[in-house]
């Protein structure tokens, strides 16, 4: 394609003393944000001048300035992305230790499946008898999230996990509803919950209680009955939402207790079925007393985040709280298979639509496949390689650094204190930007709240041991650097520089939450 200049501006010539730093490292390439690149006045492609007349037809919607794009040729476009994409740490570029977040490996197999004809090119409006492949899976997910589960319900409609949590709350709303139990406006989280639980529930409009956590990193038990007693207000308790495994990466060793104090107060337990992919194979929720629970299908079924458009976060139901999911869902008749849409028969208690539609098919694909390709056997072992590999890093890294609870296995997640950087002069914030100049990603800072200075590491079950011993070598190594900061002036100014090997140093944290720059504007 020609390249179409105007007034093109002359340049000086460059020699070789005068040439400036490409600012690239090795084979990495800087990059300038997309506006500061090219000439506002030329375009990558020949365009004919309109005829004369022709914007007669546009009316008052011709354009009377320019268009403030910057021009590029395709290849400048296509080098600016490229470029950009560079900037990005990827799951297929090394292992990810963000905890919370599981960026486990896709496998390729899923995404071949999602986009197959008749998956991929779905629209949402089509005939339903066209769809009857697409629907006939939906219903099969169910199946296999209900028996993995053992709950009497799926609902599919929800985009993400805590689009699931306000599923599961309105279904436990509708629910006392219908007992005519309206005085229930209190939920009761625990202090290490995910930040959403408590936002769901404000949300809803429920009125939120934290429970109290124990010195071993579960739920006090103690301080749960106390605030579940009618004595205190417990008889206006709607429900517990609690993580299991919990976010500090341990499980709730007293869930029965914890499920028979709830259902004896007259309350509902959701579970955060966030960390599901520590269990999954290995222990039913619907077994343990749970009565909602969001699934994360990126997190135990390996679809990925977001996947270019809505996630999925299903919500698993109880039988108590099944008669109240949303519409729509997939049911079979004698006409094929269809979207039951109304408030008839089994969804005559449902608590509504939810959203326009039902759910991202590309997800629903991908976690299927990624179901039948494991099995059984497989999905056990996603459970037991994702919390043997936590364990291994624990393993590897407690003898520099803190664990946050030392006694006993941890599950999925290995959890860190800061406790082992005191009199360093270094900050959780500085050894996670001096991992980026190690090649790795940071793990997850300063969450949960309940643990000082946190440092989450969530390995998830597709890492080899040869990877992960990568990783704790790094980390290793950086540990030693950062102890020797206590004597060493110069290791601790450079964990204050961190990164330096990065495209991009570290912000101002402070004048950045102060003063965002959201908008490119043209300099002066």
């Amino acid at each position: 394609m020609n390249m179409q200049t105007v007034g093109r501006p002359t340049r000086p010539e460059t020699t070789a003393a005068t040439a400036p730093p490409t600012g690239a490292q090795g084979l990495l390439q800087a990059e300038p944000l997309i506006f500061e690149l090219g000439n506002w006045d030329k375009t990558g492609v020949d365009l004919p001048e309109p005829d004369a007349g022709a914007a007669d037809d546009l009316g008052d919607l011709v354009r009377t300035a320019p268009i403030g794009l910057p021009g590029l040729s395709e290849p400048e476009g296509v080098r600016h992305y490229v470029r950009l994409s560079q900037r990005n740490h990827a799951i297929d570029l090394a292992l990810y230790p963000l905890g919370s977040c599981t960026m486990k490996h896709n496998p390729r197999l899923n995404e071949k499946l999602a986009r197959l004809p008749g998956f991929a090119d779905l629209h949402p409006l089509q005939p339903q008898s066209t769809v009857q492949g697409a629907l006939e899976l939906m219903d099969q997910l169910t199946h296999w999230l209900k028996t993995l589960t053992g709950m009497a319900a799926v609902a599919l409609p929800p985009k993400a996990g805590a689009h699931g949590e306000l599923c599961g709350l309105l279904a436990i709303h509708a629910a006392h509803a219908a007992k005519g139990e309206g005085h229930r406006t209190k939920v009761l989280v625990p202090s290490s919950a995910h930040g959403t639980n408590p936002a769901t529930a404000a949300f809803v409009g429920y009125a939120v209680e934290e429970i109290a956590q124990g010195p071993d990193g579960r739920v006090d038990l103690a301080d749960l009955a106390a605030k579940l007693d009618p004595a205190n207000g417990g008889g206006d308790v709607a429900a517990l939402m609690l993580t299991n495994p919990n976010t500090c990466g341990l499980f709730e060793r007293d869930i029965l207790e914890i499920a028979r104090l709830t259902h004896e107060a007259g309350a509902y337990f959701y579970c955060d079925g966030a960390n599901f992919n520590a269990i999954v194979g290995k222990v039913r929720p619907g077994d343990l007393g749970v009565d909602a629970m969001h699934i994360n299908l990126h997190k135990t079924f390996s679809t990925p985040h977001g996947g270019g458009g809505p996630g999925a976060g299903p919500v698993v139901l109880s039988e108590a709280l099944a008669p109240f999911a949303p519409q729509p869902w997939v049911v079979k008749d004698a006409a094929g298979w269809r979207l039951e849409e109304h408030a008839v028969g089994e969804a005559a208690q449902g608590f509504g639509r939810l959203s326009a539609f039902h759910g991202q098919m590309g997800m629903f694909v991908r976690a299927y496949a990624y179901m039948l390709s494991h099995g059984a056997d497989g999905l056990r072992q996603v459970a037991e390689d994702a919390v043997l590999n936590a364990n291994y890093i624990k393993a590897r890294l407690q003898d520099l650094m803190t664990p946050a609870f030392p006694e006993g296995p941890c599950m999925h997640e290995a959890l860190f204190s800061d406790a082992w950087l005191d009199d360093t002069g270094l900050t959780t914030l500085d050894f996670a930007k001096a991992m980026i100049d190690a090649g790795f990603h940071p793990m997850t800072m300063y969450f949960p709240l309940v643990v000082r200075g946190a440092m989450l590491i969530e390995p998830t079950e597709t890492e080899s041991r040869a990877e992960l011993d990568r990783f704790c070598d790094a980390v290793r190594g950086l540990a030693i650097e950062a102890l020797s900061a206590r004597e060493d002036e110069a290791a601790r100014e450079r964990f204050k520089a961190a990164p330096v090997k990065a495209p991009l140093r570290r912000l101002d944290e402070t004048l950045a939450a102060r003063k965002p720059r959201l908008k490119w504007t043209e300099p002066a």
